[in-house]
């Protein structure tokens, strides 16, 4: 009965967020890009200003009409899958757990990465446990494993852990966005452990408990988020536009505020190999 009114709650969720996807304005030869960071700050409508400047931005590099660009962002896998019911979004900007999760059955073709501010294109993440607990992976037998990756357990047992090691079968993979609790758990000494990204791991110095903690791995270097075409969903003359004034956009002064606004440096061409590997180990991961 329970288990009827779960699944009953998520496909409402489901069909409530394509709705919001299909009433956004679909504007004609237009192209709509979407945003998707499951578990990462703000919401579709406080981000929207953001998406503004940079649907804008793209439009003034690209050299089109005015409005030819919507951006819109979702802070949810569902938002992210769902979005793509409405035809004109050709282009998705997507963290790397949501791109392996989802590239086959969304047909995302990967174009470029982006750089957050300040930070690299390539960056490690990092499995965190408390100081002493974990020295390989079978250590980590009936663990508790946080991390805004966590929607993706393909991801977090291949690229992000399986240099490393098998992780037990018993560990739980739990998707949050909240770590700051985990931490102190874990910290205490509780069968918690987590799987942070660079930014997240650069802040552990400043926690008041960070000397219980300890950083056990580093994954190899991997994209932070990729922008992926959709499917033949624009043609190629124009796709070829839209990503060349993608990666123009930190040369001119007038995007500035834009990419500021998305919390972006600039757009760069994809490292193939680097993503060759991990799509191989998520695959490992899921066999």
């Amino acid at each position: 009965m329970l288990m009827n009114r779960v699944m009953a709650t998520r496909v409402f969720l489901l069909l409530a967020i394509g709705w919001l996807a299909l009433s956004l304005p679909v504007r004609a030869n237009g192209l709509a890009v979407v945003v998707c960071a499951p578990g990462y700050p703000g919401s579709t409508a406080e981000a929207q200003p953001a998406m503004d400047g940079l649907a804008a931005a793209i439009t003034a590099a690209a050299g089109w009409d005015t409005a030819a660009v919507r951006a819109v962002y979702f802070e949810t896998e569902e938002g992210g899958v769902a979005s793509l019911q409405s035809p004109d979004v050709a282009l998705m900007l997507v963290t790397l757990p949501f791109f392996l999760e989802h590239r086959t059955e969304l047909d995302l073709r990967p174009q470029l990465m982006a750089v957050p501010s300040g930070r690299e294109p390539l960056e490690p993440w990092s499995l965190v446990t408390g100081a002493g607990s974990v020295r390989q992976p079978a250590d980590l037998e009936g663990y508790e494993l946080l991390s805004l990756a966590g929607h993706s357990p393909g991801f977090v047992r291949g690229p992000a852990l399986g240099t490393w090691g098998e992780v037990p079968e018993s560990v739980t993979i739990t998707f949050s966005g909240s770590v700051l609790s985990g931490l102190r758990r874990a910290a205490k000494g509780e069968s918690v452990a987590l799987l942070l990204d660079a930014a997240q791991t650069d802040a552990l110095g400043r926690l008041p408990f960070s000397d219980q903690l300890e950083v056990v791995w580093n994954s190899q270097l991997l994209p932070v988020s990729i922008v992926c075409s959709v499917g033949d969903r624009v043609a190629q003359d124009r796709l070829s536009e839209v990503l060349a004034a993608l990666e123009a956009l930190d040369e001119q002064p007038a995007a500035a505020e834009a990419l500021a606004g998305v919390r972006l440096d600039r757009f760069e061409p994809v490292d193939a190999a680097v993503l060759k590997s991990a799509e191989k180990a998520f695959s490992g991961a899921r066999e």
